[in-house]
């Protein structure tokens, strides 16, 4: 493997643990658990529209830093060294 790929992999794991972390904290739309945990979290009425709205932001970005990751790692990926033995 050579520095690329290291690099594409260190990054892929963290852009998706960071995808994974800023779905979980939109709030829910409905009336669940959700609505409950998230109302509790902060104030509705103080500028969550901008909370979401960078929060938005900041999971698209991450997602399309994920799936680029995942395109140039199949395109740049050693074929054959991983799973083989010998």
């Amino acid at each position: 493997m050579n520095v690329l790929n290291v690099i594409l992999l260190v990054l892929l794991f963290i852009s998706g643990l960071l995808t994974v972390a800023l779905v979980l904290m939109h709030s829910g739309k409905g009336t669940g658990v959700s609505d409950m945990i998230a109302s509790s979290l902060y104030n509705a009425s103080a500028g969550s529209g901008i909370w979401e709205k960078n929060l938005d932001r900041l999971t698209v970005i991450t997602s399309v830093i994920f799936v680029v990751c995942v395109i140039v790692m199949a395109v740049t990926f050693p074929t054959g060294t991983i799973g083989m033995a010998g």
